[in-house]
C-alpha cells in the first residue's frame, strides 16, 4: 500500500501555474475554494449559459468560457458531468490545450471509457477525493481533509505525479492520506460501489425493509425510523472505526441479530447478482446503457426517480420533516 501524506508533498509544482476549474458544481466549487485558500491561482470555466457562472463570480473567481480559461492555464481540471465530458473536451478544451499542459480528473470514467482521448503530449492525472464536495470543503476548513486516490495516465513531462500530489495537498486530501491507484481501478470500483452498496443497494435495502414492516401492519412512521433514519447512526459508527467497532457499540440483541441474520438477507444469490453487475461494468455494458438513456432524454432515470419520489417511505419522511420531528 502506497500512501502519500502532507510531510512528503510540496505545493511548489503548482506555484506560478494557473489552474482552470472546468465546472463549478458539487466538486468543482469546493475544490476551487480549497485551492485558492492554499495559495493557488484558480480561474473557472463554465459552459455558455451555465447557472454556475454567477455563483463562481459571486465567490470572487475570474470566470470565462471554457476555451478562454483553458488557453491561459497550465493545469486544467475537468469537473463536468460524465455524460458531457467527451463533447466539451473535443469542442472547447482540446483545441486550447498546449503541449505539456496537465489535465486532471476527479473520476476516471471519461478516460477509462475512451470518451476523452488526450494527445500524447498532454500530462493526464486523476486526483479523486473520497467524499462529497461538501465534505471536501468542510473538512478542509477545520484543518482536516477527505482521503484521496491518485493515478497517472500520461506523463510526457515526467513530473505529473508531483503535480497531482500538489493538487491533492492543496485541496486537503493529503492531510489524511492519498493512495495510489489506476484510472481503471478507480472507475470500476466507484461504479460498482454506487450500484451495489452506497446508492443502489442501500436504497433498495431500505425501501424493502420499510415495505415489509408496513405490510405487516406497523405504522409507516415507525418503519421509517427503524429502516431509514437510523442508517446514519450505524454508518457513522462504521466510518469511525469499522464494522467491528460498530458491533462493539450496539446492544447485544442488535449484535446477535446482525451476526445471526445478516448473512441470510445478503446471501450467495446477492453476491452472484453483484458479480453480474461488476461484469457489466467491466464489459462496458453499463456505460452503453447510461449513454443511451442520457441521449434518449433520460427515460429510465426519470421514471424510476419519479416512482421512488412518491413511494410511501418518501411521503412519510416529508410528513415527519414538515411536522418538525426530523
Amino acid at each position: 500500500m502506497e500512501i502519500f501524506k502532507d510531510p512528503q508533498i510540496s505545493t511548489k509544482p503548482l506555484q506560478n501555474k494557473t489552474v482552470a476549474m472546468i465546472g463549478f458544481g458539487n466538486q468543482g466549487k469546493p475544490q476551487a475554494q480549497n485551492l485558492r485558500d492554499s495559495g493557488v491561482h484558480v480561474v473557472v470555466g463554465c459552459r455558455e449559459g451555465s447557472r454556475h457562472q454567477a455563483d463562481a463570480a459571486a465567490e470572487g473567481f475570474a470566470v470565462g468560457l471554457i476555451s478562454e480559461v483553458v488557453s491561459q492555464s497550465q493545469v486544467v481540471i475537468m469537473m463536468l458531468p460524465d455524460e458531457v465530458m467527451g463533447d466539451v473536451y473535443r469542442e472547447s478544451v482540446e483545441p486550447a490545450l498546449n503541449s505539456g499542459n496537465y489535465l486532471g480528473f476527479s473520476h476516471g470514467m471519461a478516460i477509462h471509457a475512451g470518451w476523452v482521448k488526450p494527445k500524447p503530449s498532454i500530462n493526464v492525472f486523476l486526483l479523486a477525493p473520497k467524499g462529497q464536495g461538501r465534505g471536501v470543503r468542510n473538512r478542509y476548513l477545520v484543518g482536516s481533509g477527505v482521503p484521496g486516490l491518485v493515478a497517472i495516465h500520461q506523463d510526457p513531462s515526467g513530473d505529473t505525479l508531483e503535480v497531482a500530489l500538489a493538487y491533492g495537498k492543496a485541496i486537503g486530501c493529503s492531510r489524511t492520506g492519498i493512495l495510489k491507484t489506476t484510472f481503471a481501478q478507480e472507475t470500476i470500483s466507484d461504479l460498482f460501489s454506487e450500484q451495489t452498496v452506497l446508492c443502489g443497494g442501500l436504497t433498495q435495502l431500505i425501501k424493502t425493509g420499510f415495505e415489509v414492516l408496513v405490510e405487516s401492519g406497523l405504522s409507516p412512521e415507525v418503519a421509517y425510523f427503524e429502516c431509514l433514519y437510523e442508517v446514519k447512526l450505524i454508518a457513522d459508527l462504521i466510518q469511525e472505526g469499522g464494522i467491528s467497532f460498530m458491533r462493539e457499540k450496539i446492544s447485544s440483541t442488535a449484535l446477535f441479530g446482525d451476526l445471526s441474520q445478516g448473512q441470510g438477507v445478503i446471501d450467495s444469490h446477492v453476491k452472484e447478482t453483484m458479480r453480474g453487475v461488476l461484469q457489466n461494468i467491466q464489459a462496458g455494458v453499463f456505460t452503453e446503457a447510461f449513454l443511451t438513456d442520457v441521449q434518449s432524454g433520460r427515460p429510465l432515470m426519470k421514471e424510476r426517480f419519479e416512482q421512488d419520489y412518491y413511494h410511501l417511505i418518501e411521503e412519510t419522511g416529508r410528513a415527519l420533516r414538515q411536522a418538525g420531528v426530523l
